[in-house]
C-alpha cells in the first residue's frame, strides 16, 4: 500500500497526515501522540475513527499540525485521519458520518468590529 493523505481543519488548525500501513505508531510533527497532546481526553477524540473501525494497530499515521490550540488541532486530527481511512476503503465511510467524524466544522472566530470592545458586544452605554 502506498502513502495516502488527506487534510482536515478545524478553526484555525490545519492537520495534514500521511497514512500508511504498520503498528498504529501516530507521530505529530516529529514527536509521539502522548507526547504531543498529554490529555488523554484529545488523545481519544484523535483516535476516534481509528476504534470505530477497529483499524487502530493497523497504520502508521505521521501529521504535519499547525495553528489554532490544542482542542481544535485534535478535532482537525480526527477529520483528516477519518477523510484518509475512506480513501483507503470508502465503505467506511457510512460508519464514520453516523458519528459525525466526516464533517467540517466550519465555525471560525468571528472578527472584532471598530467601535466596540469584542465582536457584538457594545461599550456600556448609558443616557444620563
Amino acid at each position: 500500500m502506498e502513502v495516502i493523505n488527506a487534510l482536515g481543519r478545524r478553526k484555525s488548525a490545519v492537520a495534514r497526515v500521511y497514512v500508511k500501513e504498520g503498528t498504529g505508531k501516530i507521530t505529530i510533527n516529529k514527536r509521539d501522540l502522548a507526547n504531543y497532546f498529554p490529555s488523554s481526553i484529545l488523545q481519544y477524540v484523535v483516535k476516534q475513527p481509528l476504534l470505530k473501525l477497529e483499524v487502530a494497530e493497523k497504520y502508521d499515521i505521521d501529521v504535519n499540525l499547525y495553528g489554532g490550540g490544542y482542542t481544535g488541532q485534535s478535532q482537525a486530527l480526527r477529520l483528516a485521519i477519518a477523510r484518509a481511512l475512506v480513501k483507503i476503503n470508502p465503505e467506511d465511510k457510512k460508519a464514520l458520518r453516523a458519528e459525525g467524524f466526516m464533517t467540517r466544522d466550519s465555525r471560525e472566530v468571528e472578527r472584532k468590529k471598530p467601535g466596540q470592545p469584542k465582536a457584538r458586544r457594545r461599550f456600556q452605554f448609558s443616557k444620563r
